[in-house]
């Protein structure tokens, strides 16, 4: 099962890598403006804060989980292939909006699925998601020689090739169901007004929020300061080793040190790695380091969230938390980060983007203190 589950997260994020460092110069190359673009690339964001939600709550009602990530996966796909109609504006937003809203829908139940099969041994999680971090990998370096040669003209290629590698994926796990307990007939409305739920949502939507300066503005912020496309994409590749090395611990962490403490250290590292960002941009050998601090602002922080999520969200509502921690913080955490970095970027400049981000994550770190259960 150890390779199902990993095969689904190397296609998945492999995908990932293909699609958000290249989708935005796919676009340039068909003659889009900036404005476009960034409309074009903000609709996969935007159906994030939505979609995980209604196909949890059909997922939760339903009790079928993988059937729901099959169906999103094909429906994905074959949307997707909407790309070599034509290449107009409103077509592409048509086929964006579609693809995206499937697209998008996959992983969440996926992740609950991964963990009703490692049942009490849900600390083995990031051993398998570290797969993703290789696929991601594999991609970004894997496709950036080759369209350094031909262009960007074959990506829509290789993304339904992808696409279509994550539904085989798909199919050969097996649907997982979990009894029950009684605790499951508490509304999820309930469930969303304990305190220790809604501290961890609010982390989750701050930590994310902290990144948008990070996903969106960090290649254009090093450029501004002479580094080369060389030294960004190594700055890049660095970080997802940082996190591939931590998914590597992370099964003996948790049970060692505790969700709690290791969210603690996740939100410190984060505040320090977006200061050294912003004082230390000109010094290579601080942004290498700050670099490798992307094991704790993702790897930890993200092993630690899906734990959590477990833990709070039981039986019939796993599906619908899941769908909540994607939507509040890649979604809504996200969007909000790097629209909020826009606007800083341009009326105070970049560095004070990345002390808002510090900040940010400070607080993240401070309600995780006083919200986040001591024994979690």
């Amino acid at each position: 099962m150890y390779w199902r589950l990993s095969g689904f997260y190397f296609f998945y994020f492999a995908a990932l890598g293909a699609l958000i460092p290249y989708w935005g110069l796919y676009l340039k190359s068909l003659g889009f403006g900036v404005v476009e673009i960034g409309e074009l690339v903000a609709i996969i964001m935007a159906t994030k804060i939505i979609a995980p939600n209604i196909w949890g709550w059909i997922a939760d009602h339903t009790g079928r989980r993988m059937r729901i990530v099959r169906i999103a996966c094909l429906l994905a796909t074959l949307s997707f292939a909407g790309v070599f109609i034509g290449h107009g504006y409103w077509l592409l937003v048509l086929v964006m909006s579609l693809f995206s809203f499937f697209w998008n829908a996959a992983l969440p139940q996926f992740e609950a699925t991964t963990l009703n099969h490692l049942g009490t041994e849900t600390h083995r999680y990031s051993s398998i998601r570290l797969w993703g971090s290789i696929g991601f990998i594999v991609a970004v370096a894997g496709l950036g020689g080759i369209f350094e040669r031909t262009g960007t003209g074959m990506l829509p290629t290789v993304l339904l090739v992808l696409f279509a590698g994550i539904w085989i994926a798909s199919l050969l796990v097996p649907e997982r169901s979990t009894p029950h307990p009684q605790v499951d007939n508490e509304p999820l409305r309930k469930v969303l007004t304990q305190p220790a739920v809604v501290s961890f949502l609010l982390v989750c939507f701050l930590v994310q929020a902290s990144h948008g300066p990070y996903y969106t503005f960090y290649s254009l912020y090093l450029a501004a300061h002479d580094y080369s496309e060389s030294a960004i994409g190594q700055l890049w590749a660095l970080g997802v080793v940082a996190e591939i090395g931590v998914f590597l611990k992370m099964h003996g962490w948790l049970p060692r040190f505790g969700a709690r403490r290791l969210l603690l250290v996740a939100t410190l590292l984060t505040t320090l790695r977006w200061i050294l960002i912003a004082l230390f941009v000109d010094q290579l050998w601080i942004m290498i380091f700050a670099q490798t601090l992307h094991a704790a602002s993702f790897g930890v922080y993200h092993a630690v969230a899906i734990h959590l999520t477990h833990q709070l969200f039981t039986g019939r509502h796993q599906g619908r938390g899941q769908a909540l921690y994607s939507s509040l913080s890649f979604g809504a955490g996200g969007a909000a980060g790097s629209l909020i970095a826009g606007y800083l970027w341009e009326g105070a400049g970049a560095q004070w983007m990345y002390a808002a981000a510090a900040a940010t994550a400070a607080l993240a770190g401070l309600i995780a203190w006083r919200g986040i259960e001591r024994h979690a």
